[in-house]
């Protein structure tokens, strides 16, 4: 057995606690791989299939109801903080309100397999309003289906899944190399494409003390509030004399936009 899997075989449910719980909490650590190697152990009798699920389930739920206390505690600006983060900081907020949306409860059960999606989800649901016995419940589901998910490959592909880590063991080094490049290569392609769109739209963009300074000119500037009704729920100020009109309806009420003066628009 590799040494990876001996210190699983070991210690397997504090590891895998540990390491679920972090990867909730938004450490950029994925929980798969431990999943489909606890349930590998499970099918070789060193764990316990049972066990793994509901200790995963347990981590889960437990970094889900953080993230849920906060986003019920400060709004919108949890969800912000956590996009900041991100990868896609500037269409994170608006996607995973959009996915919120339209299944309701139903996405912290997607979110789980949504990369970037599992802890924005959480406090979203706070944000919203999702009542707690709703969120708990939901939750827990979710946490079930991902843990037992992954788990169970990992028991019935067990005698495969040994035999990779095994290879994986003795390629060491340079499989390691491989995966740190390609993960480096990721993450400065994502880097780039996003500077190239800010890029672009700085050139379209005003400041906020510009546009008071034209407002209390008077000068006959038309403002359209674009943000998502969750954010508009949690923070309902608005700049006065604004149009709230979410993306979705643009389709609608595209005539209440005039054409013969300036736009100017907001979604945070």
């Amino acid at each position: 057995m590799s040494p990876m899997l001996e210190l699983l075989a070991r210690h397997g449910y504090l590891i895998l606690f540990a390491w679920i719980a972090s990867e909730q909490l938004g450490a950029p650590i994925p929980g798969i791989p431990v999943l489909l190697a606890t349930g590998a152990l499970a099918g070789t009798g060193r764990l316990g299939l049972a066990a793994v699920v509901l200790v995963a389930t347990l981590a889960s739920v437990l970094g889900d109801s953080l993230w849920y206390v906060l986003g019920r505690w400060k709004g919108a600006p949890v969800l912000r903080f956590l996009c900041r983060i991100s990868l896609e900081p500037d269409t994170c907020v608006r996607r995973t309100e959009e996915i919120f949306e339209r299944q309701g409860a139903r996405a912290l059960i997607l979110a789980k397999f949504v990369p970037g999606f599992a802890t924005v989800a959480p406090p979203l649901a706070g944000v919203s309003g999702m009542s707690a016995p709703m969120f708990l419940a939901t939750a827990t589901a979710a946490g079930a289906l991902y843990a037992g998910a992954y788990a169970g490959l990992g028991y019935l592909f067990s005698p495969q899944l040994e035999r990779l880590v095994e290879h994986a063991t003795r390629v060491g080094h340079g499989m390691s190399v491989v995966l740190v490049t390609a993960l480096a290569a990721w993450i400065l392609f994502k880097y780039g494409q996003r500077r190239r769109v800010l890029r672009r739209l700085r050139i379209a963009r005003i400041a906020p003390e510009e546009l008071k300074e034209r407002l209390d000119r008077g000068e006959e500037v038309f403002i359209v509030d674009l943000r998502h009704d969750i954010d508009v729920q949690a923070d309902p100020r608005q700049i006065a004399g604004a149009l709230h009109l979410s993306p979705d309806d643009l389709d609608a009420r595209h005539v209440e936009i005039p054409r013969d003066r300036e736009i100017v628009l907001y979604c945070t």
